[in-house]
């Protein structure tokens, strides 16, 4: 079995940036993060409504520990490539608290974090597997379902961001940059992409060079969180409108 296990995942199609595979993923996505919340909202009891938040919680949660258990399986487990000190990872690891429980607390801080990292992961993904690779399920689970189950808690479960959620958001993710950055010195790793960029296209391939473009990524940072906070102020605003019609 660990033979087969490590030849699937090292035998694959390379991705392709805005292929066949990419272009649905994105449509997928856009389908299900307006359709989901409006139908649960709309035609599903709350006890219907919390089964399916408990199924998102679930299916985005089991997605980082499931490549893990594979990855030790085939024998490729490396602590310096598969500890959950990637930001996406971590955030998989804590929804099901946010979707099964509704532990608001844990959803103020993930809501920046999850439609923050979907900006970039659905136009530039780190991945190199196509479709049907078990990684390219992995990171659109783990990014794009994601961000549906986040807009489901707040449609659906009417969890409301404040600005004070931001401040939160914000000072959490520099501390999970401390974390990582000590996690990589200790291990002599590049989570959290500190030590070096990505190998893959990102977005901080146009933020300077290295250190520099750490810092610059604050504000990009910044600046999607504030995005995120927009959107939400659009959800709530449809809300309001839809609740006063006659």
């Amino acid at each position: 079995m660990r033979s087969a296990i490590a030849e699937y995942l090292n035998t694959y199609t390379p991705f392709e940036l805005f292929g066949v595979s990419h272009w649905a993923s994105i449509l997928l996505f856009l389908f299900l993060v307006f359709w989901l919340p409006w139908f649960a909202k709309n035609h599903l009891n709350q006890s219907s409504q919390h089964q399916v938040g408990i199924f998102l919680g679930i299916l985005v949660g089991i997605n980082y520990p499931l490549w893990v258990i594979l990855e030790w399986i085939g024998g490729s487990f490396d602590v310096s490539l598969h500890l959950p000190v990637h930001l996406c990872r971590l955030a998989n690891l804590l929804l099901p608290l946010v979707m099964i429980k509704r532990n608001f607390r844990i959803f103020e801080i993930l809501y920046f974090w999850g439609l923050s990292g979907v900006f970039q992961g659905m136009v530039t993904p780190d991945i190199a597997q196509d479709f049907p690779h078990f990684h390219y399920f992995r990171f659109f689970v783990g990014h794009n379902l994601m961000v549906v189950a986040l807009i489901y808690a707040v449609v659906v479960y009417e969890m409301k961001p404040t600005l004070a959620s931001l401040k939160k958001a914000f000072i959490a993710l520099n501390a999970f940059l401390l974390l990582a950055f000590v996690t990589n010195l200790s291990l002599d790793s590049n989570y959290f992409w500190i030590m070096g960029k990505p190998p893959t296209a990102s977005l901080l391939d146009y933020l300077g060079p290295w250190p520099w473009y750490i810092l610059s990524a604050e504000f990009v940072a910044l600046a999607h969180f504030g995005f995120a906070y927009f959107i939400y102020t659009m959800i709530e605003k449809y809300s309001i409108k839809n609740e006063v019609k006659p």
